[in-house]
C-alpha cells in the first residue's frame, strides 16, 4: 500500500493553526481565507486518517495525533528549505575582485576573462585598473585578487613573468633628441616613474616632466605625438610606438616582477580564478612547478 505524501503547503497550514490554536488567525498569516484553510487541513487529515484539531469553545486544541505531527512538520519543512538553500546556493552567482594594472587591464587579462567566464559563467569578476602599488595592502578588504607590477626579486606574491621596461616614443618624431628630454609618465607611486627619473638622473640626462596622468591611453597618446618619451613594459609595448634603447642616448632601464597576490581567505570562486591567471600567465618552468604541488 502506497504511504500518503505530506505537501508542503499543507503542513504550513497545520503549522499556523497549531501556533495560533485558530483558523481565522491561521488564515490572516497565511495570506488565505478561513475557508481555504479548513479545506487543507481536512486533506491533511484525510491522506493521514487521523483528527489533528479538535474544536472547543475556547478556540482550537490539537488531538494527540496532532501534538505527534507537530514534531514530524517542523522537521519537514525545515529539511525541506535547506535542500532548497543549497541547491539555489550551487547556481548562486559568485563575485570576484580583481585588481590589475592598467595595461594587463586593456590587452592581457580581458581575453583571459572571457575564456573564464565561458567555462564559469556562475562566477562575475569586478576588475579595477590603477597603480598597483598599493594594491596588495587592500587585499580582502577592497581585492580578492591583484595582479601587481614589482622589482625583480621583490619575493612578494606569487611570480607570474618578468617584464623588461622599455623607453618608447612617436615613431615619427625624434623628441628623444630634444633637451632636456620632455617625458610623459604617471602619478607618484608608479615603480616606472621612479626608475626613469633615477636611470636619467644617473646618467646625467636633462629631462623635464610634460605630462602626468593615471590614464596608460593618455600617455600613450603624448608619447605618439611626439611630445614625449615614456615607459612600458616590452610584453604590452604600443604598436603605434617606437623602441628607444642606449643607442638614442638613453639609460637601461631595470626588468620588473610580475606577481599575483591572493587575499588569506579566498573563495571557491576567486581560487578558481586564480589558477586560471596562472595557467595562463605564468612563465612556462613556472607553470610546470605549479602543476606538480
Amino acid at each position: 500500500m502506497t504511504k500518503p505524501v505530506l505537501d508542503p503547503d499543507l503542513l504550513n497550514a497545520f503549522l499556523a493553526v497549531a501556533e495560533h490554536r485558530s483558523f481565522t488567525r491561521a488564515a490572516h498569516v497565511l495570506n488565505r481565507t478561513q475557508s481555504a484553510v479548513s479545506v487543507q487541513i481536512r486533506r491533511l487529515e484525510e491522506r493521514l486518517g487521523v483528527r489533528l484539531f479538535q474544536r472547543t469553545r475556547s478556540g482550537v486544541a490539537m488531538s494527540s495525533a496532532g501534538h505527534e505531527l507537530l514534531v514530524y512538520a517542523k522537521r519537514l519543512l525545515d529539511l525541506n528549505a535547506e535542500a532548497v538553500d543549497a541547491l539555489r546556493a550551487g547556481t548562486r552567482e559568485a563575485v570576484v575582485r580583481l585588481g590589475v594594472m592598467d595595461d594587463y587591464g586593456t590587452i592581457v587579462i580581458p581575453p583571459l576573462l572571457a575564456h573564464f567566464a565561458k567555462r564559469h559563467p556562475e562566477i562575475r569578476v569586478e576588475i579595477e585598473t590603477g597603480l598597483t602599488a598599493m594594491m596588495p595592502a587592500r587585499l580582502g578588504d577592497a581585492y580578492d585578487l591583484v595582479i601587481a607590477m614589482h622589482p625583480e626579486g621583490c619575493g612578494d606574491g606569487e611570480l607570474l613573468r618578468r617584464e623588461q621596461a622599455v623607453w618608447a616614443a612617436s615613431a615619427e618624431h625624434r623628441v628623444e633628441e630634444s633637451d632636456p628630454l620632455p617625458i610623459a609618465l604617471y602619478p607618484q607611486g608608479c615603480l616606472f616613474r621612479r626608475w626613469a627619473i633615477e636611470a636619467l638622473d644617473k646618467a646625467n640626462r636633462p629631462w623635464r616632466l610634460a605630462f602626468v596622468s593615471h590614464s596608460l591611453s593618455a600617455v600613450e597618446a603624448i608619447a605618439a605625438q611626439g611630445l614625449a618619451v615614456t615607459v612600458v613594459k616590452s610584453g604590452t609595448f604600443p604598436a603605434r610606438l617606437r623602441r628607444l634603447s642606449e643607442r638614442d642616448n638613453l639609460p637601461p632601464l631595470p626588468r620588473a616582477e610580475i606577481r599575483l597576490h591572493r587575499a588569506p581567505k579566498l573563495s571557491r570562486a576567486a581560487a578558481l580564478l586564480a589558477d586560471h591567471l596562472v595557467a595562463s600567465l605564468a612563465e612556462p618552468a613556472r607553470r610546470n612547478v605549479a602543476r606538480r604541488k
